[in-house]
């Protein structure tokens, strides 16, 4: 089935999203939702094929929220997941009727096998319009033949979209082990192509995902990438996402980390040496550049190289050539770069640190990732998609996540980003009890909101704007905030901060004031 199907997957259990979404992932473009409210969002603004939703142990009023989620997209199919005996059919409404299917699971084995058989019916461009239970008994019907015989929806006659004659059958009789609806499939299922970027990136924010749209174009392209954002914010798992998206996904992906490197080992890393170019040389060895033969490099942290060293990045940019340590014999790269950095890189150019050259050649096809705190939209949906990918490596079944918890992980400013959240989910997991995740098994540090040590403005900032929500506070805290990190970009140097900011001297001074960010004597 082609990979263009929306399928937004609803449920507040992480075993439930977890064992069905691993079958579906790859199948459709995958939305994870844990909320009707989050839900309903998702299917208004995707409009999906498909919107699956857990409703074991469900009131009333999440019913009726399903169906107005159904009314609001009249192409999307509905497929309602209830215990036995949860649901009375007969309270469909009538327009939605042709476009609802209802499972039902036994709550004694756990087994959801037939949900993602009827949704991947649906997926498909079938019409599997029916009514599933889960008992000896009762096998899947369609509609046309439940209104005729058991009455299923008073009366109802269904209109469908799709010719009748093309849907695929459904097998009636006694239910097989471990299996409520038995499918007879006419065809194989076709492999999907590569999901998108934004997908893969788990991202909600609307900013960054159009941003990672214009991302893939040019990832599809033969074209230097500049990546800058904070450390943690996942520049690494964006260019694997990159060379996965590109023609050159089947050759290596390579990564030089210069800020790990001693400064005198760089240049020999990436473009390798000859026999006896150095003290330590006692075998030539070649360098990344050749090894990435016509794969990718990600040179990471490229704001710690050095002025000679970055007039080499350069020629090996425009140019595609490079000399090996000690050597005078010119070579040809074949790979594609990416460069990345922790670091705006104009700062460090008007404060002579990095050439304007390398800058202005970057710089064209540049993408900043916004840091977590800057992503409300996808603490939530990260955090959940961690403990089902560490309760799974751990063998750990869990089956609840406090409200307290998503709480605690909204309200912190996750200086690390993403790597510091997956290792405080990591650690929540481990420390669960009976399978249930609580603020308690958080690292205490999350919970009292005692950030590590940053550079950015905006982290101690975040903090500030608890003090009040009024529109007022709002837009001072995010002027202090530009003006902050302003200042730092600038090396607090007020007369470039101004000009940056297009402001007077004096308008900033007063500014300062008001904010009391003025120095201590």
């Amino acid at each position: 089935m082609e990979s263009s199907e929306f399928l937004v997957m609803c449920s507040g259990q992480p075993g439930f999203l977890r064992n069905v979404g691993t079958q579906l992932a790859g199948k459709c473009r995958l939305l994870e939702c844990y909320s009707l409210t989050e839900a309903a969002q998702m299917v208004q603004l995707h409009r999906p094929t498909v919107a699956l939703i857990d409703l074991r142990q469900g009131v009333p009023q999440q019913f009726d929220r399903s169906w107005a989620m159904a009314h609001n997209s009249n192409t999307t199919f509905l497929v309602i997941v209830t215990n036995i005996n949860e649901l009375d059919l007969s309270h469909v409404p009538a327009e939605i009727v042709d476009r609802v299917v209802h499972v039902q699971t036994d709550t004694a084995t756990g087994d959801l096998s037939h949900v993602i058989l009827a949704t991947e019916e649906l997926l498909s461009g079938n019409c599997p319009n029916m009514a599933v239970t889960a008992n000896d008994q009762t096998y899947a019907v369609d509609l046309p033949q439940a209104v005729e015989t058991a009455g299923l929806f008073s009366g109802v006659t269904p209109q469908f979209p799709f010719d009748l004659t093309e849907r695929r059958t459904l097998k009636s009789g006694p239910l097989t082990e471990n299996r409520i609806a038995d499918f007879a499939m006419n065809d194989e299922p076709s492999v999907g192509s590569v999901q998108p970027i934004a997908d893969r990136y788990r991202t909600r924010t609307p900013g960054l995902r159009q941003m990672l749209e214009r991302l893939e174009v040019a990832a599809k392209h033969n074209v230097t990438m500049l990546l800058i954002g904070e450390t943690g914010v996942g520049k690494t798992h964006l260019a694997r996402l990159i060379h996965e998206s590109s023609q050159r996904r089947d050759e290596p992906l390579l990564t030089v980390p210069c800020g790990a490197l001693p400064g005198e080992l760089i240049e020999s890393e990436l473009f390798g040496h000859v026999k006896g170019a150095f003290t330590s040389a006692h075998a030539a060895k070649d360098g990344k550049f050749l090894a990435a033969g016509r794969g990718t490099i990600l040179l990471d942290e490229i704001d710690v190289l050095a002025p000679e060293q970055q007039v080499k990045l350069l020629r090996v940019i425009e140019k595609g050539l490079f000399e090996p340590v000690g050597s005078n014999e010119t070579l040809k790269v074949e790979a594609r770069i990416i460069a990345a950095s922790n670091l705006e890189l104009q700062p460090l150019v008007e404060q002579g640190r990095f050439r304007p050259d390398l800058y202005y050649r970057l710089n064209t096809l540049s993408f900043r990732i916004p840091p977590l705190r800057q992503r409300l939209p996808d603490i939530e949906p990260l955090a959940r998609y961690f403990v089902h990918l560490h309760a799974e490596k751990h063998g750990i079944d869990v089956v609840e996540i406090s409200d307290q918890l998503i709480n605690s992980l909204v309200s912190y400013p996750w200086p690390g980003n993403i790597r510091e959240m997956e290792n405080a989910i990591r650690s929540a997991v481990i420390y669960s009890n009976d399978g249930k995740l609580t603020v308690d098994t958080l690292p205490p540090n999350i919970v009292e909101g005692a950030a590590g040590p940053s550079n950015n403005a905006s982290v101690a900032s975040f903090f500030s704007g608890k003090r009040g929500a009024s529109l007022g506070n709002r837009i001072e805290l995010t002027e202090k905030d530009i003006i902050e990190q302003a200042l730092m970009n600038n090396s607090f140097n007020r007369t470039k901060t101004a000009k940056q900011l297009g402001i007077s001297r004096v308008t900033l001074y007063n500014k300062m004031k008001k904010y009391d960010m003025m120095p201590k004597d």
